[in-house]
């Protein structure tokens, strides 16, 4: 292994390649329905008459490694940020619908005769959430977040889609986090502090220490998965606490009109979230196997990852948390959403992926409610870097299965 892959966060991040040298790209600020400002990057290949949309709730995808090769296959691309792009304190699911949306309107404008959605990661479930609610009647659709907040999507444009693609979708925000959420956390407000029988990096519960392989358990997994549900159940009543807490306080304004009133129900609740790096998986590769390396999305070694602070959902709002990173309490669930999603999909699985897992993949599959699926399984790792050093990147060959998917079904125009 070189020092570069050894070392903590390795492997994330992919350069992408070279564009055709007649792709001409433009940057636009959209309004949604709400009012919010949310930015795209519209990258045209000349004559393309497909738009493929790439968006994640949380991150900036305007480079994403997908992008030369789709506009090399002769479609355009649309790459968008939600209102909470690479900071996700306040990132709230429900709204993020509407950051959806103001893209495909602006794609309906600009005259495109397909536009295929392209869910890679936690795109994948955001798309689907979008999917399920664009297809209901404006009545049925989600009317407040799970901490209570009303979202008008009834009330918004909500165009559909021609088709969507999802690459190495995970089962959403929630249910990640719920699955690698430590519960051996005695204390929510020591990071250091152990519940011995529930830690997973303890040899005496099955770890071992990179480069070994762990083995833990039936029963102390059968354990260890009961305790995150019941960790994740705490900080929902916890957050759903400071939520009622702000209601009274503007219940009490309302009543009032005193601005120590209106301070009390503006003051910001934060809930910090220790170690979010802990699924067993990542470290006991039997379990649920794969051609996965041993680690994490966000490293080598979750033993020592899991106490740093990287990790999902770990500095969130009450709202965002329930809306995105509860995996009891989110909308934002792959499974929940994927009986809504009837356009043409293929569903790309990456062999060797850190976070969307064999038996995950499956249940995802089987649970779309597209009579026309494609699903395809290519070589590499979540992000899209190859497995093993000198063979074909897993973005490469995910790019070659999406470009055949596309050119049989719409009309692409690929550079000369």
């Amino acid at each position: 292994m070189t020092a570069s892959a050894a070392r903590l966060g390795a492997g994330r991040y992919l350069a992408a390649g070279e564009r055709p040298a007649q792709a001409a790209a433009s940057v636009h600020e959209l309004t949604t329905s709400d009012g919010a400002t949310v930015r795209g990057v519209l990258s045209m290949a000349p004559g393309a008459r497909t738009v493929v949309c790439l968006m994640h709730p949380r991150q900036d995808v305007t480079h994403h490694p997908l992008v030369p090769p789709l506009l090399w296959a002769g479609a355009a691309v649309w790459t968008q940020h939600t209102r909470s792009v690479n900071n996700d304190l306040t990132l709230v699911h429900e709204q993020a619908l509407l950051d959806v949306a103001a893209g495909l309107d602006f794609l309906r404008e600009r005259g495109f005769d397909s536009i295929v959605l392209l869910g890679h990661s936690g795109g994948g479930t955001l798309y689907a959430f979008y999917l399920e609610q664009a297809g209901l009647a404006p009545a049925e659709r989600v009317a407040t977040t799970p901490g209570g907040r009303p979202v008008r999507l009834a009330e918004a444009s909500m165009p559909g889609a021609d088709g969507v693609v999802f690459l190495a979708p995970h089962p959403g925000q929630g249910k990640l986090l719920l699955a690698c959420i430590d519960p051996s956390v005695a204390d929510e407000s020591d990071p250091l502090s152990v519940v011995p029988e529930l830690d997973p990096f303890d040899p005496a519960n099955g770890f071992a220490e990179p480069p070994g392989s762990s083995s833990y358990g039936e029963e102390f997994l059968r354990r260890y998965r009961a305790a995150q549900r019941d960790r994740v159940s705490r900080i929902d009543a916890v957050a759903r606490e400071y939520l009622g807490r702000a209601a009274e306080a503007r219940a009490a304004f309302k009543a009032s009109g005193h601005a120590s009133d209106r301070r009390r129900s503006l003051a910001p609740r934060i809930i910090t979230v220790f170690r979010t790096d802990a699924d067993p998986r990542t470290v006991d590769l039997s379990l649920d196997p794969s051609e996965r390396p041993s680690g994490s999305l966000f490293g080598r070694r979750p033993d020592l990852i899991n106490y740093g602070l990287t990790g999902f959902g770990r500095l969130t709002t009450p709202e965002a948390w329930l809306s995105t990173w509860s995996g009891l309490s989110s909308n934002a669930d792959f499974e929940r959403c994927a009986p809504g999603v009837t356009v043409p999909g293929l569903f790309v699985e990456l062999t060797g992926d850190q976070a969307a897992f064999p038996a995950d993949s499956r249940r995802m599959i089987e649970a779309l409610g597209t009579r026309d699926l494609t699903t395809a399984r290519v070589r590499g790792l979540h992000f899209g870097a190859p497995i093993a050093e000198g063979e074909p990147s897993g973005n490469d060959l995910a790019a070659a299965e999406i470009a055949g998917w596309l050119a049989e079904r719409y009309e692409l125009a690929p550079p000369g």
